[in-house]
């Protein structure tokens, strides 16, 4: 089959299409012929060597891929989904291998997607619809009716958890930093804007959320930020709120005085997807299961998505890179369907 293999950290653009050995499914795996797979940042820290898991080289990258299962392994057959060959999925796959033809993964990190869903779609919502479910409903704790700040709105995870909280019922405000992008936020359904690129952001911040919510803050904050805003946005955070750490973004990795904690009866968690998905495969079946329901009811949507050729791989991550990509960009296999 073909893939993007990476052999050495450094610039996705060393990576390479290359011919390399379809993979074997194990006992409980199955094998997924990819359709689409998403570009994401993470993509990028990976193959670079940044993030704080690196896999075993050379290794091929792509989180999330969407496509067909084509073989059953004999334990995945009496898995409790009960797959079987041509069921429709996506496969939440760690620490990647999507960018290929061909990928093995565990039934338990598969989810069948709806009828209606093309591929492209499923493969544009994995990874930051989930993420975005998991900062909200479990590291967040939300409750109806809450006030949600969502920083970095217009990335991939700001967008979803911008729609994904509107669809819960909460009051959303989304962080920006380019006043040309608050069309997209809003259209999203985000019910006030917060200009993150305003001067003094330690203050203005936390005054824009304040008149935005009668002076009583933010429920939650999601951050995938990280560096100055989250020294701003901690000091938005409501009476007894929370604020999901999901990224940085930004750049700097923030610190915490832990005395602020305690005055202000507020928390601070981190989220790790990757381990949710390896750890709780049950709670991460209830994610996509509600998701699907709510796509599947209208009240949610894939992200604005551009598709490219998988041999455009590089391009893809140079758009994210660059952050000259508006919306999401997913790689396609040359596939019928």
């Amino acid at each position: 089959m073909r893939a993007v293999v990476v052999d050495a950290f450094g610039p996705f653009e060393n990576a390479a299409i290359r011919e390399v050995p379809d993979p074997v499914p194990g006992p409980a795996d199955l094998l997924v012929e990819v359709h689409a797979t998403a570009a994401n940042y993470v993509d990028i820290l990976l193959m670079g060597g940044r993030h704080q898991s690196k896999p075993d080289l050379p290794f091929i990258p792509g989180k999330g891929p969407a496509g067909t299962v084509r073989a059953v392994g004999p334990e995945a057959a009496g898995f409790a989904a009960g797959f079987a060959a041509g069921d429709r999925v996506v496969a939440m796959c760690e620490p990647g291998g999507g960018f290929a033809e061909l990928i093995c993964v565990p039934a338990a990190q598969c989810h069948r997607i709806p009828p209606s869903m093309p591929f492209e779609e499923a493969a544009s919502m994995a990874l930051v619809y989930d993420t975005a479910w998991f900062a909200l409903r479990e590291r967040g704790r939300y409750a109806d009716g809450e006030t949600v700040l969502v920083l970095g709105a217009t990335g991939g995870v700001g967008l979803a958890a911008v729609q994904l909280a509107k669809a819960l019922g909460a009051t959303v405000l989304a962080g920006v930093a380019s006043a040309s992008k608050a069309g997209m936020v809003r259209d999203a359904g985000a019910d006030a804007i917060v200009d993150l690129a305003r001067d003094d952001i330690h203050d203005s911040l936390r005054e824009q959320v304040y008149d935005a919510t009668g002076g009583r803050g933010a429920d939650i904050v999601i951050d995938p930020l990280g560096d100055a805003i989250f020294d701003a946005a901690i000091r938005a955070v409501a009476w007894c709120g929370r604020l999901v750490v999901v990224g940085f973004a930004a750049g700097r990795i923030p610190t915490i005085r832990a005395n602020y904690l305690l005055v202000r009866n507020i928390d601070v968690g981190g989220l790790q997807i990757g381990d949710y998905r390896k750890r709780r495969p049950d709670l991460t079946a209830r994610c996509f299961e509600e998701i699907y329901a709510l796509y599947e009811a209208g009240r949610i949507a894939a992200l604005p998505t551009g598709t490219l050729p998988i041999e455009n791989f590089a391009d893809a991550l140079a758009g994210i890179r660059d952050r000259s990509a508006r919306g999401r960009i997913v790689l396609k296999q040359d596939r019928a369907g």
